[in-house]
């Protein structure tokens, strides 16, 4: 077993590169971390996007880019001794997606579960893209909600994935005109028993507040909810860029302290979870 880790280390669960829909490279990542004096950093660059979603492979990880994805970060991490640098990646659930999760991610220590999408491979939509917003005002935002968390929901009992990221990423617009009308308190009781029925964990991410949101991931009310249902967290900043890596990561911990939290999880080179006192 790793050696435990002082309270209160900055570790950033969530972090992306070029590879996928992220600028930095691993090395550039790993600089900024370590100047963060961060103790833990995760790549987890995008894996599993169905093919109408990302026709070219330009924001995931495609499988002839494996090998090379898997050598570049073995450079990154071995150049960085000061700093423990653990390979994952971000699966999107859709319907079927899990046997190319298995296989594609074969060697990862840590997968994030994630809903981008919903509908089928087929015929589906991004409910976080900026540029194309139309399941938005076909939809209302009512109803994506309650496709996002049905969604969510069957996303969470795949049993590949060691936490959930961003668990309410269709807050994503609601501050664009898409904010939902419906009370979200039988939803995210919903979420979060099934978080705690599958035996997941969730991740706060800092990065609404760069998207615009004015919160977290997830929205206050929904971490509570975790809180009470003992569902454990790990913190993330999701970043896509370098300048972004662990940004918010001290702050979330109050945060997440301040709902009752004292402390969160975090995983280790060997493959192993601790969970490490934020207060």
């Amino acid at each position: 077993m790793a050696t435990p880790l002082p309270a209160r280390s900055i570790v950033d669960t969530h972090t992306h590169t070029h590879f996928s829909d992220g600028v930095g490279t691993f090395e550039e990542n790993a600089c900024t971390a370590a100047a963060a004096g961060c103790r833990v950093i995760v790549s987890t660059d995008h894996l599993t996007l169905p093919r109408i979603m990302d026709p070219a492979g330009a924001v995931q990880v495609v499988e002839h880019e494996l090998a090379a994805h898997r050598a570049a970060f073995e450079a990154a991490r071995d150049a960085h001794p000061e700093i423990e640098y653990i390979y994952g990646f971000e699966c999107d659930w859709y319907e079927g997606c899990e046997e190319d999760i298995r296989r594609w991610s074969a060697d990862a220590i840590v997968r994030l579960g994630s809903v981008h999408w919903l509908g089928s491979q087929e015929d589906g939509a991004w409910i976080d893209d900026a540029t194309d917003q139309h399941i938005w005002t076909e939809l209302g935002p009512d109803e994506v909600w309650r496709r996002y968390e049905e969604t969510w929901c069957r996303a969470c009992a795949c049993d590949l994935f060691d936490t959930m990221a961003h668990p309410d990423l269709a807050m994503r617009f609601v501050n664009e005109g898409f904010a939902p009308t419906i009370d979200l308190a039988p939803l995210w009781d919903e979420m979060a028993a099934c978080a705690h029925d599958t035996g997941k964990r969730v991740e706060l991410s800092t990065a609404g507040w760069r998207k615009g949101v004015g919160d977290y991931y997830p929205a206050r009310g929904l971490l509570e909810r975790f809180f009470r249902a003992g569902v454990p967290i790990t913190v993330g900043s999701d970043g896509h860029y370098p300048k972004d890596i662990c940004d918010g990561i001290a702050r979330a911990y109050d945060h997440a302290a301040a709902v009752g939290y004292r402390t969160v999880e975090v995983p280790r080179a060997d493959g192993s979870w601790e969970q490490m006192p934020i207060a």
